[in-house]
């Protein structure tokens, strides 16, 4: 029997069944909120005995974005939870998501009956294939002794070394199981990151002397600045030694952007009315690159090509594979990218960096007339007062209202390109959440309903185009019943925006699918019990948004807004058939 239990309690599942000891082990590792629709039923029924919260979501990938929102937010390992069969194969996505951006996310399987395995058993399917291209571990529970023992497992698992998704499967003969013995084990493995490792010293030392001797150092920060907890020291680093630090869009809020020396988001919309535009020359004239938990992809690089191909590159990251994989690096920095950047700085302040302190003024005025000649471009070639809407007006109008506590999340494609642009971080370390792990549509509002859940008191602002928003309509009413009130914005253009402006600019046409028939979100967000308000004129949106952010329900900002209007992706420069 287990120690917490309700007096009060109505069901009929025993105090030494299975579900007793997976719940027990769940409160061990400091989880409060399981994100699960109603499989595995035994667990829900006795979580609440345990203070555990279950967010009933519409649809699992919904569920498993959720969960990777909630762990970013609050470094805690989330636990999303799916049915055998087809549940499971929804899952796959947002856990394929958690694994490309390194996001702990433990996910509960139920599975089929022990004795039913391999006869065709209701919803029976090869759970252990089904995950291997979308987790980093999968595991089966065979006896029901054994539970503490693995929950530990994908525990550790997710949270140690790079993070990522485990996945548990139980068979659901198990949570009913009697007799079973749990409470073995004592250990609290539910934060990220589990086990932090610095650097080898004299690697920190050589990147110190390199750094410091730099003719024009630059520092690229990713996601991984998030994932360790590690705004603070980059913010150390780059005031200390007078540096300029660029970020990728996972990156963005790893550094104070109104900082002098802080550049913006680089990468592959640096095309024109691009924030960090005219600041290209800071980063191919580099000489010395440190690379902080970046990934160097496709999309942070402009296709691999804008970071200097001659630099010399230090490579800061936990995962010893990812140094070095697109960038040779000449110095390897093996480690939690917090311990290490508070270990380099602890060795640049031992260096002359006189000669840091000497350029520092000419790169605050090259980064401030970069930026001045972005608000230049950008009021020369628009008129931010038209209708439709330009995405631009809404994102000025939003950042008047940011605070460094506002949580800022969107969907993938231009919703975070405008985001990545056009909003400003006023400190290390205020997020931005975006699924660039492997940007698939429709991770906006579940990502909104993650982070309100891990940070209640924070303002959450979602924005999302209508193509992705079509993917999650129902994840309305979730965010009602859990009330968990965000703001969502839909940029209403009625159509595939980057797939319809991609075609256009590579075949000068484009298929018929990129096209939409109106769609009122904002009676759809009525329908589902939340706010939701129509805009159609520029000026209306700032008051709408005012009184939404103030509201304790949950709006929906349904924004007509310029099908023609597009961000400053570089591969868009030049092409006259996107204002047809």
């Amino acid at each position: 029997m287990y120690a917490v239990q309700s007096p009060n309690r109505r069901h009929t599942i025993p105090g030494s069944a299975g579900a007793y000891a997976l719940a027990s082990a769940l409160k061990r590792h400091g989880v409060e909120v399981i994100f699960g629709q109603s499989i595995p039923a035994a667990l829900f029924v006795v979580a609440p005995e345990f203070g555990i919260r279950q967010i009933g979501y519409r649809t699992e990938n919904a569920g498993a974005a959720m969960a990777d929102a909630y762990a970013r937010v609050s470094h805690k390992v989330p636990v999303v939870t799916g049915q055998n069969g087809p549940a499971a194969t929804l899952l796959v996505a947002g856990l394929a998501e958690a694994l490309k951006a390194s996001i702990p996310v433990v996910a509960i399987v139920q599975d089929v009956h022990r004795k039913q395995v391999d006869k065709n058993a209701f919803q029976e399917l090869d759970h252990l294939e089904l995950f291997k291209g979308a987790a980093k571990w999968i595991r089966r529970v065979s006896e029901a002794d054994r539970i503490d023992d693995y929950v530990d497992m994908a525990f550790t698992a997710a949270a140690s070394g790079r993070p990522g998704p485990a996945v548990l499967i139980v068979p659901i003969d198990m949570f009913v199981e009697t007799g079973v013995e749990g409470d073995k084990r004592r250990a609290s493995l539910g934060t990220y990151p589990l086990d932090r490792s610095v650097a080898d010293p004299a690697a920190v030392a050589k990147a110190a002397d390199l750094l410091a001797g730099a003719r024009a150092p630059l520092v690229i920060a990713g996601g991984g600045v998030h994932s360790s907890d590690a705004a603070q020291a980059l913010a150390a680093l780059q005031e200390m030694a007078s540096l300029p630090v660029a970020t990728t869009v996972m990156g963005k809020g790893g550094v104070d952007e109104t900082h002098s020396l802080s550049i913006g988001v680089v990468g592959y919309f640096m095309g024109p009315r691009g924030r960090t535009r005219h600041l290209r020359g800071l980063i191919t004239e580099a000489d010395v690159v440190l690379l902080v938990g970046n990934r160097a992809n496709q999309n942070g690089t402009d296709s691999w090509s804008l970071y200097p191909p001659g630099a010399h590159y230090i490579h800061i990251d936990v995962d010893g594979q990812e140094i070095g994989r697109n960038y040779e690096a000449g110095t390897r920095l093996v480690g939690d990218a917090r311990l290490t950047l508070e270990a380099l700085t602890d060795a640049l302040s031992t260096r002359d960096l006189s000669a840091r302190r000497a350029a520092r003024e000419g790169l605050e005025e090259i980064i401030a007339t970069g930026h001045e000649a972005f608000e230049a471009e950008v009021a020369a070639t628009l008129d931010l007062d038209q209708s439709p809407l330009r995405p631009e007006r809404l994102m000025r109008d939003l950042d008047g209202l940011l605070t460094p506590e506002s949580i800022v999340v969107t969907d993938a494609s231009y919703s975070s390109v405008w985001v990545a642009n056009y909003l400003t971080a006023r400190a290390a370390g205020q997020r931005f959440i975006t699924p660039r792990g492997l940007a698939g549509l429709g991770w906006g509002l579940p990502y909104a309903i993650g982070a309100k859940i891990a940070r209640p008191a924070a303002p959450v602002f979602c924005l999302v185009g209508d193509g992705g928003f079509a993917h999650v309509w129902s994840e309305l009413e979730t965010a009602r019943r859990m009330r968990t009130p965000v703001v969502v914005a839909v940029l209403n253009n009625e159509i595939l925006g980057y797939e319809k402006h991609a075609e256009k600019t590579l075949f000068e046409d484009y298929s018929d699918a990129c096209d939409f028939q109106p769609v009122d979100h904002a009676a759809i967000a009525r329908a589902c019990g939340c706010e939701g308000s129509r805009i159609e004129r520029a000026g209306d949106f700032r008051p709408a948004l005012e009184a939404a952010l103030a509201a304790p329900t949950v709006t929906v900002l349904d924004v007509v807004t310029d099908a023609k209007a597009y961000p400053p992706v570089t591969m868009f420069e030049g092409k006259a058939i996107l204002e047809s």
